[in-house]
C-alpha cells in the first residue's frame, strides 16, 4: 500500500509537471482553462488525502527519503497530523484559488507572467509542509518564496509593483537568514539536521531564547507581525487577486506552521518566559494592523492590513498556549492551541473570500479605490452578497466562523488567573483587552468596507457600469461563504477534527464536542460557558424573519418619498455621501495622532469664493519612517561610497591591497 506521504508527493510532483506544461502553452488560448482545471484536480486529490489522513485516526507519521539534498543526509518528508491539517489549509486555498483563476484568469493581460508560477507557488507551500529536515525546508521555503515573488511582479509595468517585489526580496531574504541560523542552533556542534534528530537533543535555555528570536523574525516577517510587516501592503494588493488570496489566506499560515513545528515541536518543552514575548508581538501586531486598515481607502491594501491583525490574534493565541503549557495546564492549554489552529482554517475562508470579492470588483470596475466605487449592491448582487458574508465573518459576528475561533480565544485569556506568574496574570488579561479593542475597530472597518464600496450611490462611472463576474469566480465566492457559515453553525467537528494535533503536540486534548446535546460546544466544562452556533442561527434567522414579517404586515402601506439628508447641500450629489475617509475620521482622531501622526488639513475658500473646500489628510508610518527609511539610507549612502573602488587607478588598488594585508598582518599578530 502506498504511504500517505507519497501520495502527498505525488501531487507536488503533478503541480512542478503542470508549471513545465504552463510555460510551454503560455501563448496558447487555452493555457487558462488547462493550467487552473489540472490544479484545482490535484488541489482536490491532496486535500481530500490530507483530511482522510487527520480525521482517520491515524497515529503514526508517514516518512519518506530523496536521494538528493546534502549527501549525508537526503531529503526527508513526513505527514503527520500537524501537517495533515496545514496541507488542508493549503490545497484548500489552492483549489479555491484555481475555481476563481478559472474566470478571473481570462482578464490576466499577460497570463503567461502568472500560469507557470501558479502551480509552482502550490507545489512550493505543499513542500514546505512537508519537507522533515532543515536542509530541505530551507531549500522548499526559498522556493515558495520566489514563487510568490515572481507572482507579485506579473504586472511588473503597474505602479508600485517594482517597489513591492524589491522589498519583499529583500524581507524574504532576510526571513530566510535567520530561519538559517534558527536550524543551526537546533543542530547545534553535531550538525545533524533531521527534525527527528533536532526533536530528541537537548537544547539550553540560552539556545531556546536565540531560536525563539530568530523564529520570529524568520517566520513572523513572512506572517506580517510587526514590525516586519511592511512587505505585506505593498506585495499583497501588487499580486493578481486570487494570488493575493493564497498569499494572505494560506501564504501566511504556511509561516505560522514554522513557527509551531519549531517552537512546539523541535524545541521541546516551553519556558513561561518565552510565551510574554509571542503575547506582546501578538497583542501589538493585532490592534497595529486593524488600525491601518482603518485608514485605507484602498480595498485590497485594507485586506492585506486586515491580514496583519489576524496574524496578531492567532500569535496571542500561541503566547497563551505556551504559557499554559510551560505550567502544566495542558487542557487550557490545548484550548488556546485549538483555538489559534481554528483561526488559522478561519482565516483562510474568510480572508480568501474577502480577495476573491475586491477581485471581482476590480475585474468589473477597474478599480481598487473605494471612494469611487458605492452601489455595486444593484449591479453585482451575487458579489456583493459573498462580500458581505465575509466581512460578518472577519468581524467575528455569530453564527458565523470567526466568531467562534475568537470566543474559544477569549475563554483561553479567562483561564490566565490559574498562572502563577504575575507578570503572565497582569500581561494575559492587558493582551486580552488589547484584543477586544481589535475585534471592535475590525467591526468598524468592514463596516466601512462593505459601506462605502458596496452601499449608496456610485461615485464614478465605472461603478456605475459595473457588471456581475463569471460563474466560476462566483462559485469560489460562494463555495468559501458556506464553508464560514458551517464551521460557525458547526465548530465542534472542527475542534475534534483537531483534537489529534493537541494529543500529539501538548499531550492534551479539549472535551469531546461530539458528546454535546445540540451539536454545542465546551471549551473547559459545562458549568463555566458553552456556545451553540446553530441554535444562535435559528434564533437569528426566526428574529430578523419575525421584524420584517410585522413590519410589511401592520406597518403603513402608504409609500413616502422624499429627498436623502444631504448632509446641508440641496444638491444631492454621491459626492455628498460618507466616504472611506469621513467614516474613519472619529477612529483617526483618536488613535491617529499618537500611531499615525495624522493632520487634517482644511483648504476652507473665503466667503463668495464658489472654489470647492478641500480636505487634505497628512499621515506618517512611523515603523517605516523610524526604523526601515533610516536603515535604506545608510544603505543607499554605503553603496554610493563604495561605489568609488572601481574607478580607482592601478597604484590607488595596489595602495589598497598593501594596506589591507598590512592591516590583517597586524590584527593576526594582536591575536597571537
Amino acid at each position: 500500500m502506498i504511504s500517505a506521504v507519497i501520495l502527498q508527493m505525488w501531487c507536488v510532483t503533478g503541480l512542478l509537471a503542470i508549471a513545465i506544461l504552463a510555460i510551454a502553452l503560455s501563448r496558447s488560448k487555452m493555457s487558462t482553462a488547462v493550467v487552473y482545471s489540472t490544479t484545482l484536480a490535484i488541489c482536490m486529490a491532496a486535500l481530500l488525502g490530507s483530511t482522510y489522513w487527520l480525521i482517520g485516526g491515524k497515529a503514526n507519521a508517514s516518512e519518506m527519503i530523496l536521494p538528493i539534498g546534502l549527501p549525508w543526509l537526503g531529503a526527508h518528508f513526513r505527514l503527520d497530523v500537524l501537517a495533515s491539517f496545514f496541507l488542508v489549509v493549503v490545497n484548500l486555498g489552492g483549489a479555491s484559488a484555481s475555481l476563481y483563476g478559472l474566470g478571473y484568469g481570462h482578464h490576466e493581460a499577460a497570463p503567461h507572467r502568472v500560469l507557470p508560477f501558479f502551480p509552482a507557488f502550490l507545489a512550493g507551500m505543499n513542500l514546505v509542509v512537508l519537507a522533515d529536515d532543515a536542509f530541505s525546508y530551507l531549500v522548499c521555503w526559498e522556493f515558495m518564496s520566489l514563487a510568490s515573488w515572481a507572482l507579485v511582479m506579473a504586472r511588473h509595468r503597474e505602479a508600485g509593483t517594482a517597489r513591492a517585489g524589491y522589498i519583499y526580496l529583500l524581507m524574504a531574504s532576510f526571513g530566510t537568514l535567520a530561519l538559517l541560523l534558527a536550524f543551526g542552533l537546533l543542530a547545534g556542534p553535531a550538525g545533524d539536521y533531521g527534525f527527528a534528530a533536532i526533536r530528541t537533543a537537548q537544547h539550553t535555555p540560552y539556545a531556546a531564547t536565540l531560536v525563539l528570536i530568530l523564529m520570529l523574525l524568520g517566520a513572523g516577517s513572512k506572517a506580517g507581525l510587526v514590525p516586519l510587516h511592511v512587505w505585506l501592503p505593498l506585495a499583497h494588493p501588487a499580486a493578481p487577486s486570487h494570488v493575493s488570496a493564497l498569499m494572505s489566506g494560506v501564504m501566511t499560515k504556511v509561516a505560522i506552521y514554522g513557527f509551531i513545528r519549531v517552537i512546539f515541536d523541535l524545541l521541546g518543552q516551553p519556558t513561561w518566559s518565552a510565551s510574554v514575548v509571542v503575547l506582546f508581538l501578538g497583542g501589538i501586531t493585532a490592534v497595529m494592523g486593524i488600525l491601518y486598515a482603518m485608514m485605507e481607502n484602498d480595498l485590497k491594501r485594507l485586506l492585506a492590513y486586515s491580514t496583519i491583525e489576524n496574524v496578531g490574534i492567532i500569535f496571542v493565541s500561541l503566547g497563551l498556549a505556551l504559557a499554559l503549557q510551560a505550567n502544566g495546564l495542558k487542557l487550557a492549554a490545548a484550548l488556546a492551541f485549538t483555538a489559534a489552529l481554528f483561526h488559522v482554517l478561519n482565516h483562510s475562508f474568510f480572508k480568501s473570500l474577502l480577495f476573491f470579492g475586491a477581485g471581482a470588483v476590480l475585474t468589473s470596475t477597474g478599480e481598487r479605490d473605494m471612494e469611487k466605487l458605492g452601489g455595486l449592491i444593484h449591479r453585482m448582487p451575487f458579489t456583493s452578497f459573498a462580500f458581505l458574508v465575509g466581512c460578518v465573518a472577519i468581524s467575528a459576528l455569530p453564527p458565523f466562523n470567526g466568531f467562534v475561533s475568537e470566543w474559544l480565544i477569549f475563554q483561553a485569556v479567562l483561564q490566565s488567573p490559574e498562572l502563577p506568574q504575575w507578570a503572565l496574570k497582569i500581561m494575559v488579561p492587558a493582551v486580552g483587552a488589547m484584543l477586544a479593542l481589535a475585534a471592535a475597530l475590525a467591526a468598524a472597518c468592514f463596516v466601512k468596507a462593505f459601506g462605502v464600496a458596496f452601499l449608496g450611490r456610485p461615485r464614478s462611472p465605472a461603478a456605475a457600469t459595473a457588471k456581475e463576474v463569471d460563474r466560476y469566480s462566483l462559485s469560489a465566492m460562494f463555495t468559501l461563504a458556506t464553508l464560514c457559515l458551517l464551521a460557525g453553525i458547526l465548530p465542534g467537528l472542527v475542534i475534534d477534527a483537531l483534537s489529534p494535533i493537541t494529543i500529539e503536540i501538548l499531550g492534551g486534548r479539549m472535551p469531546i464536542q461530539a458528546n454535546e446535546a445540540w451539536l454545542s460546544i465546551v471549551p473547559i466544562a459545562e458549568s463555566r460557558s458553552s456556545y451553540n452556533g446553530l441554535l444562535v442561527m435559528v434564533f437569528i434567522t426566526i428574529s430578523a424573519s419575525s421584524a420584517v414579517y410585522f413590519i410589511h404586515r401592520f406597518a403603513s402601506h402608504a409609500l413616502r418619498r422624499a429627498p436623502a439628508w444631504g448632509c446641508g447641500f440641496s444638491d444631492p450629489t454621491p459626492a455628498a455621501q460618507y466616504s472611506g475617509a469621513s467614516f474613519a475620521q472619529p477612529i483617526r482622531r483618536v488613535f491617529g495622532t499618537l500611531v499615525f501622526r495624522a493632520r487634517d488639513h482644511i483648504e476652507m475658500p473665503p466667503p463668495g469664493d464658489i472654489r470647492p473646500a478641500r480636505l487634505k489628510i497628512e499621515m506618517h508610518d512611523l515603523i517605516w519612517e523610524g526604523m526601515y527609511a533610516p536603515i535604506a539610507g545608510a544603505v543607499g549612502f554605503s553603496a554610493d561610497w563604495l561605489n568609488r573602488l572601481q574607478f580607482l587607478t592601478i597604484r590607488q588598488y595596489l595602495s589598497l591591497v598593501f594596506a589591507t594585508l598590512v592591516m590583517l598582518l597586524l590584527v593576526l599578530a594582536i591575536w597571537s
